[in-house]
C-alpha cells in the first residue's frame, strides 16, 4: 500500500524564449486503495503530471513523496527500483516489442528484476490468464488486435504486482466494447486494495473513478469526489 503526496510539483518546458508551464504548482494527496481520474482537454498538464508520478521524469520544482519516499531525491538507480516496486504503467499506445510474443512482452518487467526464467513464466502466464489473453500468450503483438494488445500490457503493468496503476489514456485506441473490458479490470484491481490513476478526457471513462482532479492550464482546479 503505498499513499502519494504531492507539494508544488512545477514543470516547465522552455521554447526558444517562450516558457510553458505544463505542471503548474500542483499539490494534492492520493490515499492508498484510491481510484482517481486526471481529467482535463488536451495540453491541461495531465500527462505530464502522470509521467512525474510515475518517475518517467523530473520536475523543476516541488516534492513528491510515494510510501513516505521522497522520490525526487533518489538517485537513477534507487528511481528505477521504487518503479519496479511501486508501478505499473498502461499507456495508450501499448508500448509492447514487436518481435517479442505477448509472454515475453509481459516477462519484461520481470527480467530487469533479475526473476529467474522459470519463476517469470509461471508470474508472466498467470496475469495473461487473469486478463483473459492466456490463450494468445505465443501470439505477437502484429497478430494481436488493438483491445487485445492493451489487455497484454494491462498484464504487463501487473506481473510485478505493484501498488499502483497508471494509466494514461488507456482505452484512447479502444472501441467502446474494449473500453468497457479495460475499464471493468481497473475497476476490480481497485476493489483488491491496488491504487489506480487514470488520465482521460472521456467523461464516461472518469466515471469509473470514485474521485476525478479537473486540470486546466497545469493546475488542479476541481477535485470531486463522489
Amino acid at each position: 500500500m503505498a499513499k502519494m503526496e504531492v507539494r508544488g510539483l512545477t514543470k516547465v518546458y522552455r521554447m526558444g524564449t517562450n516558457q510553458v508551464r505544463a505542471v503548474d504548482g500542483v499539490s494534492f494527496e492520493v490515499e492508498a486503495g484510491e481510484f482517481v481520474a486526471l481529467m482535463g482537454p488536451s495540453g491541461c498538464g495531465k500527462s505530464t503530471l502522470m509521467h512525474l508520478l510515475g518517475c518517467l521524469d523530473l520536475p523543476d520544482a516541488g516534492s513528491y513523496r510515494l510510501d513516505g519516499v521522497e522520490v525526487f531525491a533518489l538517485g537513477e538507480k534507487d528511481l528505477a527500483r521504487l518503479r519496479g516496486k511501486y508501478l505499473g504503467f498502461v499507456f495508450q499506445a501499448f508500448n509492447l516489442i514487436p518481435r517479442l510474443s505477448a509472454l515475453e512482452n509481459v516477462e519484461l518487467p520481470l527480467v530487469y528484476a533479475g526473476v529467474p526464467a522459470g519463476e517469470r513464466q509461471r508470474r508472466a502466464k498467470a496475469v495473461l490468464e487473469r486478463v483473459g489473453m492466456g490463450h494468445r500468450a505465443a501470439h505477437s503483438p502484429a497478430e494481436l488486435s488493438g483491445g487485445q494488445q492493451q489487455l497484454v500490457a494491462i498484464a504487463r503493468a501487473l506481473v510485478n504486482e505493484p501498488a499502483v496503476i497508471l494509466a494514461d489514456e488507456p482505452t484512447g485506441n479502444l472501441d467502446t466494447a474494449t473500453s468497457r473490458q479495460v475499464m471493468e479490470i481497473l475497476v476490480s484491481l481497485n476493489a483488491e486494495g491496488k491504487t489506480v490513476l487514470l488520465v482521460t478526457h472521456e467523461a464516461d471513462i472518469a466515471a469509473y473513478a470514485r474521485r476525478v482532479l479537473r486540470l486546466r492550464d497545469g493546475k488542479i482546479v476541481k477535485d470531486e469526489k463522489k
